[in-house]
């Protein structure tokens, strides 16, 4: 498991484990989003198994299957409500880590320049300069 933080509240891995899930509520996450389609996944890492162990460890355990198809505006904010409503840090996940990341950044262009959105998303490890175009439009819907 490789936890990545974008902000102190959001971080993004990629699939996670059940094995994990004592880890991942010994480093303070309160909530666990998980971002991938059962259909990409054994049965043993589907959302029904790693929410069990989530829920069992203490944490808050939420879906938001995510696809390129799905990145939707409700599926974005959808997103960043789940992040948000909660007490403490939130760690998302999906296969990379990479949707995770892209529906966050998405879903911070009424907040932040998208030089910050990148910067934040490239310390972490994702490159998303591709997404510039998209942000840039969202952002200036937003104004």
């Amino acid at each position: 498991m490789e936890i990545r933080p974008i902000t102190p509240r959001y971080a993004v891995s990629p699939q996670i484990t059940v094995e994990d899930v004592p880890a991942i509520a010994k480093a303070g996450f309160v909530k666990v989003i998980c971002n991938r389609p059962n259909t990409e996944v054994p049965a043993d890492m589907q959302s029904d198994a790693i929410g069990e162990a989530v829920r069992a460890a203490g944490m808050e355990y939420e879906i938001l299957e995510l696809t390129h198809q799905t990145m939707t505006p409700e599926n974005v904010a959808r997103q960043r409500d789940m992040a948000e409503g909660c007490s403490g840090p939130v760690l998302a996940y999906c296969a990379s880590g990479t949707r995770c990341s892209v529906v966050w950044a998405l879903g911070q262009c009424d907040r932040m320049s998208t030089d910050d959105i990148l910067t934040a998303t490239t310390s972490a490890g994702y490159q998303l300069e591709n997404l510039r175009p998209a942000l840039e439009q969202i952002r200036n819907t937003t104004d």
